[in-house]
């Protein structure tokens, strides 16, 4: 079956509905991980807005209902990947892969060198789509009291 997706930068309207994707998805994250103190489940619609004016919030949209997020932070020639999320009901037809393919191009074309992510070092299934879309890990931290991958892209 083929999918028919739209990507696009998220504008402040759009905040209730990436704060229900980030909510159900780091539950789940959480469930998955064992930790229960995810700074993204305790952003509020408001912090969510705050930083769709100040970041490079992008978001998927099936029908016009958004299904997918992710958060870039650019910093001269580096750049910060979060709240990467895709809604449950919408994994595993590409909608992960091409917001990835957006950013890749957004970063490319800001004159981005490298992109730095992070995420549990045990979630597998994480770890595998990253490494897929050309990231690596550069470090194990455990900073916030677990295990965490500091992955990276080169471009």
């Amino acid at each position: 079956m083929n999918y028919t997706f739209m990507i696009r930068r998220a504008s402040v309207e759009d905040a209730p509905a990436v704060y229900a994707i980030l909510q159900s998805a780091f539950k789940e994250y959480a469930k998955i991980t064992g930790l229960d103190k995810l700074e993204a489940l305790f952003e509020t619609v408001d912090d969510i807005r705050g930083e769709i004016e100040s970041k490079a919030v992008h978001v998927a949209l099936i029908d016009g209902c958004i299904v997918g997020t992710l958060r870039l932070d650019i910093h001269g020639d580096q750049a910060y990947l979060s709240r990467f999320a895709v809604d449950n009901h919408n994994r595993n037809i590409g909608v992960g892969k091409s917001l990835m393919h957006v950013a890749d191009k957004y970063l490319r074309h800001k004159g981005v060198k490298k992109v730095t992510l992070h995420t549990d070092s045990r979630h597998g299934a994480l770890v595998r789509f990253y490494y897929s879309r050309g990231f690596f890990v550069e470090a194990i931290e455990t900073d916030r009291g677990y295990l965490r991958a500091r992955l990276v892209k080169e471009y």
